[in-house]
């Protein structure tokens, strides 16, 4: 049997059959203090693709750093075949602040790779990042959620015209893609760009872990680890329908044309039908509301949490469902609301 090779970065090496826990710098302080990233590097003994799985790279996004630490320190990997590299907090300035963007300036690290060696203090971050632990690897999983005061439903965002990236987003098995290719510096688009498929999972909210959507997330690394053959115990997940958004006609933001609070009628996920009530705009006195309608049929991805907005603030993210796909999550959503009964 052939074994797998090392993994090495700059300063290190993990031999087949060997797992390291390293928090690696890629920055310092005022102080002149290190900035470190926890890195878990699991190197199988058998060989197979290196896969990164990271979280936080906006640092009050918490979800995924749960999944990230149960693949790398609760799941047996003693049957890995391939390497994989675990970083559960990968902005850990803003994760220590609790805030979506590093301190610094406010700049957005996932709108800073594959970075550079002299430009801004969140691309330096981002290159080292980028070349010790992104660059080495087959392909990857980047965890997000929906930002402050939203909440998504887990759903998939690829460049569905590469077809390695497709293949890693189908393997995943959730309901919904969302397919674009993702703005410049984004963690998966450059990866991709690069030679590195890479998938962006959307999942729940900030600021908190929520137990259904880390335990679903589980399931589409566990489904992807089976694709690609990380895992012989593992099986690609079908999810029963799923959807794959292309067109600008078939998703929106619907948005408030009124300040004031909200009262959403419906949770993430959920399917409304054109005409539907999504949610009311109301003033203090709930003498002049304003009723937000849905403008197709389709499901709602992304709602509201904080119930305040002012004109022109998001309140919900709508997709289109072609008409199978809408009767298959109407027989479900009917079959899960009488049993709720």
């Amino acid at each position: 049997m052939v074994d797998n090779e090392a993994f090495t970065y700059n300063g290190g090496k993990v031999e087949p059959g060997e797992t390291q826990n390293i928090r690696y710098g890629i920055s310092e302080t005022y102080l002149g203090d290190p900035v470190r990233i926890p890195v878990t590097i699991i190197n199988g003994e058998r060989p197979g693709p290196t896969v990164f799985l990271s979280a936080a790279a906006h640092g009050d996004e918490l979800n995924g750093i749960e999944v990230v630490r149960e693949v790398a320190y609760e799941w047996d990997l003693s049957d890995l075949a391939g390497t994989l590299v675990c970083m559960p907090v990968v902005n850990v300035p803003a994760f220590i602040a609790q805030q979506r963007y590093l301190p610094i300036y406010d700049r957005d690290l996932n709108r800073s790779f594959p970075g550079s060696e002299t430009s801004t203090g969140a691309k330096r971050m981002a290159y080292r990042i980028y070349q010790n632990f992104i660059a080495p690897c087959d392909l990857g999983i980047d965890f997000h959620t929906s930002t402050r005061g939203r909440t998504n439903m887990l759903h998939v965002r690829a460049d569905m015209s590469d077809p390695d990236v497709a293949r890693l987003a189908n393997a995943f098995g959730s309901h919904v893609i969302i397919d674009s290719s993702g703005s410049d510096g984004m963690l998966r688009t450059e990866a991709a760009a690069r030679g590195t498929p890479a998938i962006t999972v959307e999942m729940g909210e900030a600021h908190r872990f929520q137990r259904e959507l880390i335990d679903e997330a589980l399931a589409g690394v566990e489904s992807v680890f089976a694709e690609y053959g990380l895992r012989e115990t593992s099986t690609v997940n079908w999810p029963g329908w799923r959807t794959v958004i292309s067109d600008e006609n078939e998703k929106t933001w619907l948005r408030a044309d009124a300040g004031g609070i909200v009262d959403m009628h419906h949770d993430r996920g959920a399917l409304v039908h054109e005409g539907d009530r999504i949610c009311t705009i109301t003033n203090p006195f709930k003498d002049d509301n304003v009723t937000v309608e849905a403008p197709f049929t389709g499901l709602l991805v992304g709602v509201l949490e904080n119930p305040v907005v002012y004109p022109g603030n998001p309140l919900c993210h709508l997709v289109e469902l072609k008409d199978d796909v809408r009767r298959v999550v109407e027989r479900e959503q009917s079959a899960a609301s009488e049993m709720s009964l």
